[in-house]
C-alpha cells in the first residue's frame, strides 16, 4: 500500500543541511519505558522517605538521569547525528532513498531535504508501541511541516518482504528498527531485503542498539564492500553509555560476486546476492 502527498518548499540538493530545530512532531521512542521509569523513581523516593536513607534518593537521581539521556536522544540527539551522516554523503539530489522503519519520519524527512528530483520512500507497520503516535498520517503531517511532501512516499510494508523491485534505491537507511524484527533469521532476512533493493554502487546505513555485529557479518557474507561498524557517540545513548547506538555502513559493488549457492535469488536482472533462510514478521519505526 503506497501513500504520498505533495508539498511546497524546494529541496536544497547536495547543500549541507544543518537545521536542528524541526517543525514536525516526532514523538518519543519506546514510550512504554516512561511509566516503568516513573514507577522506579517514585518507589525510590518513597523508600528514601520511609527508611531515612540517602541511597534511595541517589537511585531516584540515577533513574531521572537515565530518563533524561534517553529523552535527549529521542528528541534531539538522533536528529543531529543523522543530519551529519547524511551531509557526509554529499547526495546529488536525484537519488531514491529508502528508510526501513521510518516511523514519524525523523530520518526520512532529513534525507528528503537533500533531494530535488529524487524521492525519499519510507516503509513501516506503524506500531505505536515502538514510537508514540506512530502512524502514516503523522508522518505525512511532518512531511508537510518540513516542506518536503513532494519528495516523500510512504508504504505500509514489512521490511522482511519489501514491495519494491530489485536495485530500486541509491541509499537505504534504517534507525532503531531492525532489532525489532524477531529472531536472527528474521533480522538476516531484513538485511537481505535491504541489499536486494539497493542498486549496484549504492550505500547502506543501519543504526541500531544490538545485533549490529550480526548485521556487519551478514553484509560481509552477502559480498558488500567497505563494511564498517562504529559507535555514534553520546548523542545516541539510550539512557547511558551502557546502551549506545552503533552504525553499520556498507556499499554494494557494481558487480556482485556470488558467495554461496542460490545467491541470484535475491536480485533480479543484473546483480546477484546471497540468500539466507527464514524470517519472522515484525518491526518498528523511528
Amino acid at each position: 500500500m503506497q501513500e504520498s502527498r505533495r508539498g511546497s518548499a524546494p529541496a536544497r540538493g547536495n547543500e549541507p543541511i544543518r537545521r536542528v530545530q524541526r517543525k514536525g512532531s516526532y514523538g518519543i521512542d519506546a514510550p512504554y519505558l516512561l511509566p516503568v521509569l516513573g514507577v522506579l523513581f517514585v518507589a525510590n523516593i518513597v523508600n528514601g522517605v520511609v527508611s531515612g536513607s540517602v541511597w534511595p534518593f541517589v537511585g531516584a537521581a540515577v533513574v531521572m538521569a537515565c530518563a533524561g539521556c534517553g529523552l535527549y536522544t529521542s528528541r534531539r540527539g538522533k536528529f543531529l547525528v543523522w543530519a551529519e551522516l547524511l551531509d557526509r554523503l554529499e547526495l546529488r539530489g536525484d537519488e531514491r532513498v529508502l528508510d526501513l522503519g521510518c516511523g514519524r519520519g525523523a530520518v526520512l524527512l532529513l534525507a528528503a531535504e537533500h533531494l530535488t528530483t529524487g524521492r525519499a520512500v519510507g516503509v513501516d507497520l506503524w506500531r505505536r508501541g515502538d514510537q508514540s503516535g506512530n502512524a502514516a498520517e503523522a508522518t505525512r503531517r511532518n512531511a508537510a511541516a518540513e516542506g518536503v511532501s513532494d519528495r516523500v512516499q510512504l508504504h505500509t510494508a514489512d521490511m522482511i518482504a519489501l514491495p519494491f523491485e530489485a536495485s530500486s534505491f541509491d541509499l537505504v537507511v534504517s534507525n532503531m528498527a531492525i532489532h525489532n524484527v524477531k529472531g536472527r533469521a528474521g533480522r538476516e532476512k531484513a538485511i537481505e531485503e535491504a541489499v536486494r533493493v539497493l542498486r549496484p554502487g549504492g550505500r547502506l546505513m543501519i543504526a541500531d542498539l544490538w545485533a549490529t555485529r550480526l548485521y556487519r557479518a551478514h553484509l560481509e557474507k552477502l559480498g558488500l564492500t567497505d563494511v564498517s561498524r562504529h559507535s555514534l557517540g553520546w548523542r545516541m545513548w539510550w539512557s547511558g553509555p551502557w546502551l549506545p547506538t552503533f552504525l553499520v555502513a556498507a556499499a554494494k559493488p557494481d558487480r556482485q560476486e556470488r558467495a554461496c549457492p542460490g545467491a541470484s535469488d535475491l536480485v533480479g536482472g543484473g546483480g546477484s546476492e546471497r540468500a539466507e533462510p527464514g524470517a519472522a514478521p515484525d518491526r518498528r519505526g523511528t
